[in-house]
């Protein structure tokens, strides 16, 4: 099958916020004067341009909205090595950045895969309540690594690995990296104990945890209900034909579940929340028509924030 890459250039403006850390903002076209910024977050592997969507999406936006890739300590190979509770650091330091100097009206944050991990960590979990605050949050391909796992790997290496994890975290040596020989067949970034045991949660409350089917009503009252208590306006994009969701996970009904915690509270799922039908994890190899789809509920979701937020 052909790659999905095309190679192409992309106008844009890129911000320095921490020492070390970068966020790119896509310019299309000209700029509002000061844009709002939807802020993407990749998933575990990912980089800035490693995901073929987003440049479409960049110029599908509304005209007072630019995407704005960030980058954090986790990106590409690092997430091994990191961990939501320091992406959460990376992000509020962003939005600082993006509030103070660049004087954005309103940040939305969107997250691919792991990214949506990022988002419930920032809004849900630690100094939650200190960070700052943003006027959207967008989840496309949400799913579990702790069934992924179980599904994908050969029988017992998920087990030994738990295992091994377990007695090195036990030891003091949770910041030390897995030998080579007993994830390299399956992970290709160094990986922590600490952090193997937060994605593959053996019992069922890693902190990377947010996704699983078989999540308890007091979980996800403390991770979707807390974002419903927020208040801040949820986009849920699940693709239908995610190839990293085990076939037996209903995804209309874990969906609904999630929506159900979200507006005891008091909160919103967007109407453009949706399984997007065909769509596979990254969308990378999908039909225009599917990719466009989604982008289109995306920007949909944008232009509601701005309507709810001139009824304000």
């Amino acid at each position: 099958m052909p790659s999905p890459f095309k190679p192409s250039a992309n106008p844009g403006i890129l911000h320095h916020y921490l020492p070390r850390l970068i966020a790119f903002e896509h310019s299309p076209t000209p700029p509002p004067s000061p844009p709002s910024h939807l802020l993407w977050i990749g998933g575990l592997g990912d980089s800035l341009h490693t995901v073929p969507y987003v440049h479409r999406l960049a110029h599908s936006l509304p005209p007072t909205w630019r995407l704005t890739e960030v980058q954090l300590s986790s990106t590409r190979d690092g997430w091994g090595l990191s961990s939501l509770s320091k992406d959460a650091d990376e992000l509020a330091a962003c939005i600082s950045y993006l509030r103070a100097a660049r004087a954005a009206p309103k940040i939305a944050l969107m997250g691919h895969s792991t990214g949506c991990q990022d988002i419930m960590y920032y809004l849900t979990r630690g100094r939650h309540a200190e960070r700052g605050r943003v006027e959207g949050a967008v989840l496309q391909a949400p799913v579990s690594d702790r069934e992924g796992l179980v599904d994908d790997l050969p029988e017992g290496v998920y087990e030994g690995l738990n295992e091994l994890a377990k007695g090195w975290v036990a030891e003091g040596r949770g910041e030390d990296v897995l030998p080579r020989e007993r994830v390299r067949p399956f992970v290709k970034a160094p990986v922590t104990a600490r952090r193997w045991l937060s994605l593959a949660s053996p019992g069922k409350d890693g902190e990377d945890d947010f996704f699983s089917s078989d999540l308890t009503d007091g979980q996800l009252r403390g991770s979707f209900g807390v974002v419903g208590g927020k208040k801040v306006p949820l986009l849920i994009l699940f693709s239908g034909s995610d190839e990293h969701v085990p076939a037996k996970v209903d995804k209309k009904a874990l969906v609904e579940r999630w929506t159900g915690f979200v507006e005891r509270e008091g909160g919103i799922v967007d109407g453009e929340s949706a399984i997007v039908k065909e769509a596979t994890h990254n969308m990378a190899r999908n039909e225009d028509g599917v990719v466009d789809e989604a982008i289109g509920r995306v920007a949909r979701f944008l232009e509601n924030i701005d309507k709810q937020e001139s009824r304000l």
